[in-house]
């Protein structure tokens, strides 16, 4: 079943308060029911934002009665010591939704981070950088999102939406041309991108019209040969090993795409405080 942005956020928070809360907070229950309180949620250090509608549905499941004013909108550039929202309502909902609040915003405002560290290195080039499906289990949406806040761009969502043949699979079916022949047997609709090792592979899978031909682990002399050898009948697309030292030049060989899985997983997640006044 494939989810909406809401029913995943949804499922999301609903699963986040589960783990937190458990059967209730008894810490909090050391405050008075009726105390009201206000709070700000300031950055400890400069971050792209997103996470603003997960944050939303934490506090709106834990009460109603807690009022939430942003000053920033997913996307946008934040700088350290902003205060990044508001917070009024009761004392006790506050401290209860802050944790698992603050958890989604961190990391999601990480990934956007990341991501835009990687655009911003190769914005003079017309490339589009992908991430993959190496995601925090449960958060894939959620930080996929995060990656287009970022300024890059999503790779399949999962194992539904599009073939990516790799060697295993191409063994399986015995050649290349057999391999991109079955899935286009098995759903004509979907874009096909097989994983190349060689430039003798790589015309095969020109040979059997790829819709885009993942380049694994080429030189930037491999890749450039590939660019003029494709001629735009396929896409490509760069992969493995991707580094801070390789990328732009990978970038500037003229590949469509390059895809990193070091978007979303290696991000660190965004240093932030909540200040509360009662």
């Amino acid at each position: 079943m494939i989810l909406s942005k809401q029913e995943s956020i949804t499922r999301n928070v609903e699963l986040a308060l589960d783990e937190d809360i458990g059967s209730g907070d008894i810490t909090a229950q050391l405050i008075p029911a009726d105390k009201y309180a206000q709070a700000k949620i300031i950055t400890r250090e400069n971050a792209i934002l997103c996470g603003t509608d997960w944050v939303n549905t934490v506090f709106k499941k834990v009460s109603n009665d807690v009022k939430i004013e942003w000053a920033f909108k997913d996307g946008d550039t934040v700088q350290a010591n902003d205060t990044l929202f508001t917070l009024d309502g009761p004392a006790r909902a506050i401290l209860t939704g802050e944790r698992s609040a603050l958890n989604f915003l961190q990391t999601l405002s990480g990934t956007a981070t990341t991501s835009q560290h990687y655009a911003n290195l190769v914005a003079h080039t017309n490339v589009k950088l992908l991430d993959t499906r190496k995601t925090l289990p449960g958060l894939r949406l959620a930080q996929k999102y995060a990656v287009k806040c970022g300024g890059c761009h999503n790779h399949r969502i999962g194992l539904f939406d599009a073939f990516l043949i790799k060697e295993n699979h191409i063994m399986a079916c015995g050649s290349i041309t057999k391999a991109i022949e079955s899935a286009r047997d098995i759903c004509s609709s979907k874009p096909v991108e097989i994983e190349v090792e060689s430039l003798e592979e790589l015309n095969q899978a020109l040979s059997a019209k790829a819709d885009i031909i993942m380049l694994d682990n080429f030189s930037i002399a491999m890749l450039e040969k590939a660019v003029s050898v494709t001629s735009g009948k396929a896409k490509l697309e760069a992969s493995g090993g991707i580094t801070h030292e390789t990328l732009v030049p990978i970038a500037e060989t003229g590949v469509d795409f390059i895809s990193i899985g070091a978007l979303t997983k290696d991000c660190k997640s965004i240093d932030l405080s909540m200040r509360i006044s009662i």
